[in-house]
């Protein structure tokens, strides 16, 4: 294998096209991120970076709040399209039929639609070049009550997650393995077995034992 080098770029891939809405519930608007992440655990810290020419930038600075919804396969439409659109000309809320709804802690309106929606503070504004870095603290978070399983755990797995990478939308695949699988023995074992039950097909003779021969004993 070998690599060649390419001059410095934003080839980081893939990230979420998430849907950042602010304004208020009266007044929403909605646009799409994808440079935003977890900064922090402890108190928990995200970030959304935003050109300064952007709508949503005024809004967010003036306010000092926003809501981050993460895209599902069914707001895909939705996501590109609040990406493409600014809102000083257009409802994006109304034009994709989404629902502003309020939130716990601040005045933005979250998407009833997304299956999760992060509520968040802006702690400092880092300006950074091209974009400015709106860094805030996630201070209450909204989860639709489906995609909670009788245990009470979160199993966004069902909600149909999008990531996007260079350009374009994609479905996630197939679960891997949780997190520390690799050096854990019995899942790492769980595993390789599912792994080997896939390449091996029902009827061959190596998915099961072969069964001893009987022999009749002579008389």
């Amino acid at each position: 294998m070998s690599k060649i080098t390419w001059k410095a770029g934003t080839l980081l891939a893939p990230v979420p096209p998430a849907l950042i809405s602010c304004g208020t519930v009266d007044k929403p608007n909605v646009m799409t991120a994808a440079w935003t992440g977890i900064i922090n655990s402890e108190p928990p810290m995200t970030y959304v970076s935003i050109r300064p020419s952007r709508f949503s930038h005024a809004l967010i600075k003036q306010s000092g709040e926003f809501v981050i919804n993460l895209t599902t396969l069914s707001l895909v439409e939705a996501a590109d399209y609040c990406g493409v659109k600014s809102g000083r000309d257009t409802d994006k809320f109304a034009a994709m039929h989404l629902t502003p709804i309020a939130c716990s802690k601040i005045s933005a309106p979250q998407v009833l639609e997304s299956p999760l929606s992060l509520e968040c503070k802006v702690k400092n504004i880092m300006s950074l070049g091209s974009h400015d870095m709106f860094v805030a603290e996630i201070v209450a978070v909204n989860v639709d009550e489906k995609f909670i399983d009788e245990k009470g755990h979160l199993d966004l797995e069902k909600a149909g997650l999008v990531a996007y990478s260079h350009g374009h939308y994609y479905t996630l695949g197939r679960n891997l393995g949780g997190f520390g699988f690799s050096v854990n023995k019995k899942r790492l074992k769980k595993l390789q077995n599912k792994k080997l039950a896939k390449k091996i097909p029902e009827k061959s003779s190596l998915a099961k034992p072969k069964k001893k021969p009987k022999f009749k004993k002579k008389a």
